[in-house]
């Protein structure tokens, strides 16, 4: 299976899949209250059938091009991760989120792995609008959405509640042309850390 190189540090975008439960399981483990502090992503995965659930049902949605998960390896480690949580081809929309345990921070991993998604699904499926929805709470995610050029569409106030408190939820989103405005403004990209964010000429996913 192919591993995308995000950069000159050992980092790589990979597929998550159900095979991976064990190693899922334990990178959760690591981190599961940093993960779940905003989202309950992964809080159903306790053992390694109920991990491996988690995986098959996004393997179910690949199968059916609606969804996927990639997970961020940092040195062999398996740190974080990304997913199309939506992918709507009839209509062009997908939602593209993240997640990371502590050691996965402050690297940029989420950012560069998400250009290469971001990219994948505007020009190999045609998609014309990536979203990406946070919890105003959640500072780091609303940054990766800065970073990506996104522009903050609205705030759906009190959304959901989440221990115990409603939160707001903000709509981050970018469409295809300004997407390759962008790579074309800013030039090419090289997978290294510290490189201009251009949308460009990065490894593709396939």
């Amino acid at each position: 299976m192919y591993a995308i190189p995000l950069g000159d540090e050992g980092a790589e975008l990979r597929p998550l899949e159900p095979w991976h439960a064990e190693e899922f399981l334990a990178h959760l483990e690591r981190g599961r209250e940093f993960v779940t502090r905003h989202i309950p992503f992964g809080a159903n995965a306790t053992d390694v059938d109920s991990a491996r659930a988690v995986l098959q049902s996004y393997a179910d949605k690949h199968a059916a091009d609606s969804g996927f998960l990639h997970g961020l390896w940092l040195e062999g480690e398996l740190v974080g991760g990304l997913l199309f949580r939506v992918f709507d081809t009839a209509t062009g929309t997908c939602e593209i989120g993240c997640w990371l345990e502590p050691a996965g921070t402050g690297r940029g991993l989420v950012t560069r792995g998400a250009r290469v998604l971001i990219d994948w699904a505007f020009d190999e499926r045609g998609m014309h609008r990536v979203e990406w929805h946070a919890s105003s709470a959640n500072e780091a995610s609303i940054n990766v959405a800065r970073r990506l050029g996104m522009t903050r569409e609205g705030v759906l106030r009190e959304r959901f509640p989440y221990r115990g408190v409603r939160q707001d939820m903000e709509v981050w989103a970018v469409l295809a042309p300004e997407w390759r405005e962008a790579c074309a403004r800013d030039g090419h990209w090289d997978g290294r850390a510290g490189s201009p964010p251009s949308p460009c000429r990065r490894p593709r996913a396939r």
